[in-house]
């Protein structure tokens, strides 16, 4: 298993060989949107303008293989809301409002491409082969300590009857130990909810720590019961690489958004 990155009509974008269904993880390059955006922003409101924003999603959801008029974007606020997605809420997000909160989105109907989105923040796709269900995750440091990883498995449980065991999770690229520098208060709230598992993703820098956000967000799919080999890990910082991925921490609010966009696989 490993992330491979491709490049399509000037679209570069990632997918993940441990998921056999329609899915990408966005970068920044191949979309029309103008600077400081520039280019293939994804979410709505950026200030790009929506002629920008729907060339963008043509492109990309083009490329992931996912249908652009059925899409449900997740309207994320760090917490832990997990939403069981249906035929119904297909265009939410870009034909339709959303009248939900969720960082996390769940569905097992085909045809439904799910979207969440990151400028730092950790995004999971989830899909278990023997269902077909398939779900997308937002876990920011936040949204980690809450547990929703854990929360977005027994949603998919309940909802789907999807067995932890057979899911298939890919972390896409999110900011990295080097570059997440932060005060004692995210190292307490991972430590309050991991307990000891929290630790090898902690270090002390000075007076500082740095926190490894994509290993704390396998440790929770570990806790829920995924098996280790069906866990795929992109392993690159967004705050690194400023040619490929937008950062929240390096730059403020004058930058794009990244989508990660999954889908059933039609019969």
């Amino acid at each position: 298993m490993a992330f491979e990155t491709h490049e399509q009509n000037g679209v570069v974008f990632l997918t993940s060989s441990l998921l056999p269904v329609p899915h990408a993880f966005s970068t920044r390059l191949g979309g029309v949107s103008p600077a400081p955006w520039d280019s293939l922003n994804l979410r709505p409101g950026m200030g790009d303008g929506e002629a920008a924003l729907r060339e963008n999603y043509r492109r990309f959801c083009a490329c992931a293989g996912v249908d652009m008029n059925r899409l449900v974007l997740s309207r994320q606020v760090h917490e832990t809301t997990v939403r069981l997605c249906t035929s119904g809420d297909a265009g939410k997000g870009l034909d339709r409002e959303r009248d939900y909160t969720a960082d996390g989105l769940i569905t097992s109907e085909e045809n439904l491409p799910l979207a969440v989105f990151s400028a730092d923040c950790g995004v999971i796709l989830l899909h278990d082969p023997v269902t077909g269900a398939v779900g997308g995750v937002h876990a920011g440091w936040r949204g980690c300590a809450g547990g929703i990883l854990e929360k977005a498995v027994q949603a998919m449980g309940r909802s789907c009857g999807a067995r932890p065991e057979n899911l298939r999770a890919a972390v896409g690229p999110c900011i990295g130990r080097c570059c997440f520098e932060t005060d004692g208060d995210v190292p307490q709230a991972m430590r309050t909810a991991l307990g000891p598992d929290a630790e090898p993703f902690l270090e002390v820098q000075g007076p500082k720590y740095h926190v490894d956000l994509a290993g704390l967000n396998r440790a929770w799919l570990l806790r829920s019961g995924l098996l280790p080999e069906h866990i795929d890990v992109c392993g690159l910082c967004t705050a690194c690489r400023p040619d490929l991925f937008w950062s929240h921490r390096k730059m403020g609010e004058a930058r794009g958004v990244h989508a990660a966009v999954i889908s059933v696989r039609q019969a």
